[in-house]
């Protein structure tokens, strides 16, 4: 199979002849039709997450189609279309039994505990506990960007944020998390308010319903005035950026939440007597088990949510690593189609 293999942190990838992927007893192979380019993606691909080992071939967004089953897979079939969260648990440990399987233990991540979607083929392991179903007419290129940065701030707004019909929400950062959230937060019901930096990226975020989109240089108070109630009883760091962070915390009112959904490359400094002041909450948020998925796919199923709308730019693999190396456009959305 042909394939994107990274081979030194930080160096442009190269596209490879690979041998095609055999199902582990418990697993499958998927033939990619799509898989979205991710942050997490640069991430790993730049050497910032000390798990993966080199070569790797990078991807873990995707959407495809069963080719092949382990002798031990029951519920999954050849020939079913599917998407996968990207942490995959291992479905038998306390985590996964109690429907938390975005934090089990013994999680594997395709692109990052092994070769990853940037691929004709990808094996997945766990498959009966982790493969999602997609409706036969869904487009794949959308339904790719489910696995990861849909579904992480799915959960982000509603099992870690609470997010009820009617709120604002402030969002910090209008890349692929970012932008997921604005589509959702209007699909249940709420509004976002967007701050970024960019002015494209802003208004990328307006086309997709933010009710408004905040030059982060003006500071909390600004970005407070444009929230209103004092400021922001949830927000979503999704930029993975110190100053996004600091800025969240800055506009939340009292006893309001952020939620942190961006990797950063270094740890940052928090206002811990502003949090202890005003009875605020930091959480994390780590991507969404495949037992939450139904909740998800109700919004795809009834229309509300068209995951297909976040997607700008659609490349092939042989573009893959180029746009891999480079810094993404501001509000960029970007699938590959092997």
């Amino acid at each position: 199979m042909r394939a994107v293999q990274v081979t030194e942190f930080g160096s442009e990838p190269t596209v490879v002849e690979l041998p095609d992927p055999v199902p582990a007893p418990d697993g499958v192979v998927v033939r990619v039709a799509a898989t979205g380019l991710c942050a997490s993606d640069r991430f790993a691909f730049r050497g910032h997450d000390g798990d993966v080992a080199l070569p790797f071939v990078p991807g873990h967004e995707l959407a495809g189609e069963v080719v092949a089953v382990g002798a031990d897979v029951r519920r999954v079939r050849v020939g079913d279309r599917v998407t996968t969260p990207f942490v995959c648990g291992c479905g038998i440990c306390g985590d996964c039994a109690a429907g938390h399987a975005q934090v089990c233990s013994h999680q594997e991540q395709p692109g990052f505990t092994h070769d990853g979607s940037f691929a004709e083929l990808v094996g997945l392991r766990h498959a009966d506990h982790n493969l999602v179903a997609l409706p036969a007419g869904a487009d794949a290129g959308g339904a790719a960007l489910l696995g990861c940065r849909v579904a992480t701030a799915y959960r982000a707004l509603t099992a870690r944020g609470a997010l009820a019909p009617g709120e604002r929400v402030l969002v910090l950062g209008a890349g692929g998390v970012g932008l997921a959230a604005v589509l959702l937060a209007s699909a249940l019901g709420a509004e976002a308010v967007v701050a970024d930096p960019s002015p494209a990226a802003r208004e990328r975020a307006v086309s997709l319903g933010a009710v408004a989109a905040v030059d982060t240089a003006g500071g909390a108070d600004a970005v407070r005035d444009v929230v209103g109630d004092g400021g922001a009883r949830l927000a979503v760091e999704a930029a993975g950026n110190a100053d996004a962070l600091a800025l969240g915390i800055a506009a939340l009112r009292r006893q309001g939440t952020l939620v942190q959904v961006g990797l950063l490359a270094a740890s940052p400094v928090v206002d811990v007597p502003v949090m202890i002041a005003k009875e605020l909450t930091l959480t994390g948020s780590h991507g969404m088990a495949a037992a939450d998925y139904p909740q998800l796919m109700t919004l795809v199923d009834d229309g509300r949510l068209d995951p297909t709308r976040l997607v700008t730019r659609r490349i092939t693999l042989d573009d893959a690593p180029a746009a891999l190396a480079a810094r993404p456009a501001p509000g960029e959305v970007a699938v590959i189609e092997p």
